[in-house]
């Protein structure tokens, strides 16, 4: 069956969101809620990838607060050169960074601190007395996850004990979580809850891929966290998925190490390759479902950037324009759509790069992947067990830096320089 053409794919393609004024999304440079530009005080730097865990607590602040903001992205050192002219304002290169009535201000603690003298705190305080011990435990939960995921075991019994190390301090998370009627750690969502997002977000994600751990299905009360901030569209917005934590996070954490055993292998081909969900009824990853409008929002993203898409991915763009129109039929109208010979390594390689937030939300990215994989997998040979571990597949993700997402290319002009293949902007 002959994939859509581009023009049958636009005309399917819903328009673009309000990106200033509309629901937290990851592509926004400005940031309203009704306000004027002209009142703008304050201007968040953070990374280009939504992967900076200390970027999206500060995001998700200012989120919450409703309070008006300009975005400059900047790139993190695992995946380019740091720019100039954030180097100039910032000679650590740290970020995130805030800008606040003229005056520049790093870490992201300090940052919400100044925001909170500034425009009220969310909720309880950073320093309030009730939420004190609750960063304690934030950090504590914090540096027994680094000692399991990125400490190499050398035997079973020191891979078991340092589960157990972080599964303690997980319960007393869990146990923190019901002290008080209703999901959240204090009586209302605050600051306390902030504090936590980032990390705990990129823990069930990469304990999962890397150990084959079920936090949420091991604490029900977190469980219930994770349902209630996935109820707000504050989070949605900012809500990495788990493959890009499980292949953003080695570089930047210095390395992640997979247990081996049997549950999380299982786990770790079940995120890279499908099928998703990633398991029923409860699935580890989110508690939301399809709302059926995931296709039409992977469309318009792979649209919005099909030439450079096409123009770097490694087989070549004769080829590849009707592999990613096939992907791009299966996607919206659900039918088969063999992509030709040799053209899979291209979907796949694709597929291999969708970031979530920065590209499309979780679940639209879900509806992308599944896609590309269908059509990659309908045209290979019969005998080959799986698209991507058919010989000449595409190359595996980095792990010690992804220069191959790199978005210096994204900088210049249209068609001046070639961007990776799978960055969506």
């Amino acid at each position: 069956m002959d994939p859509l053409s581009w023009q049958e794919l636009e005309a399917l393609s819903p328009p673009e969101p309000d990106r200033i004024e509309g629901p937290t999304n990851a592509q926004a440079t400005l940031r309203l809620f009704g306000q004027s530009e002209s009142e703008l005080r304050v201007t968040l730097f953070r990374d280009h990838h939504a992967w900076c865990p200390y970027c999206q607590k500060v995001w998700l602040w200012l989120e919450e607060k409703r309070i008006p903001y300009r975005i400059r992205k900047v790139t993190m050192f695992c995946y380019g050169e740091k720019e100039a002219w954030f180097k100039r304002l910032v000679p650590s290169g740290m970020l995130p960074a805030l800008e606040l009535d003229g005056r520049l201000i790093t870490e992201s603690d300090l940052i919400l601190q100044a925001l909170e003298a500034a425009f009220g705190p969310l909720g309880a305080a950073m320093n309030a007395p009730e939420v004190l011990p609750l960063r304690q435990l934030e950090r504590s939960l914090f540096r027994a996850w680094c000692q399991w995921l990125c400490v190499p075991s050398s035997s079973e019994r020191q891979e078991a004990s340092a589960e157990r190390s972080f599964d303690q301090v997980a319960s007393k998370v869990d146990s923190a979580l019901n002290i008080h009627p209703g999901p959240f750690f204090l009586a209302e969502f605050s600051t306390a809850d902030l504090v936590f997002t980032p990390y705990i977000e990129r823990m069930n994600a990469s304990l999962y891929y890397y150990k084959g751990y079920g936090l949420k299905e091991r604490h029900p009360a977190i469980a219930a966290w994770f349902t209630a901030m996935e109820g707000r569209s504050t989070y949605l917005g900012t809500q990495g998925d788990f493959h890009t934590h499980a292949h953003d996070l080695p570089p930047q954490m210095g390395g992640c190490y997979a247990s081996g055993s049997a549950r999380q292998q299982a786990a770790c081909r079940r995120v890279d390759q499908g099928p998703w969900p990633l398991a029923e009824p409860l699935d580890p990853e989110t508690s939301h479902t399809p709302r059926g409008d995931e296709a039409a929002e992977a469309l318009r993203r792979v649209l919005r950037h099909r030439h450079a898409i096409l123009a770097v991915n490694p087989v070549p763009p004769e080829r590849f324009d009707r592999a990613l129109r096939c992907g791009l039929t299966q996607l919206i109208l659900g039918r088969p759509c063999p992509a030709p010979v040799g053209a899979a390594v291209g979907l796949l390689y694709l597929k291999d790069r969708i970031s979530v937030p920065r590209d499309m939300s979780l679940l639209a990215a879900r509806a992308l992947r599944r896609a590309l994989s269908a059509v990659a997998q309908a045209s290979l040979s019969c005998d080959q067990p799986s698209a991507d571990q058919a010989p000449g597949g595409p190359p595996p993700l980095p792990t010690h830096h992804r220069r191959d997402q790199d978005p210096r290319p994204f900088a210049g002009s249209i068609g001046a320089t070639r961007p990776p293949a799978g960055t969506f902007r």
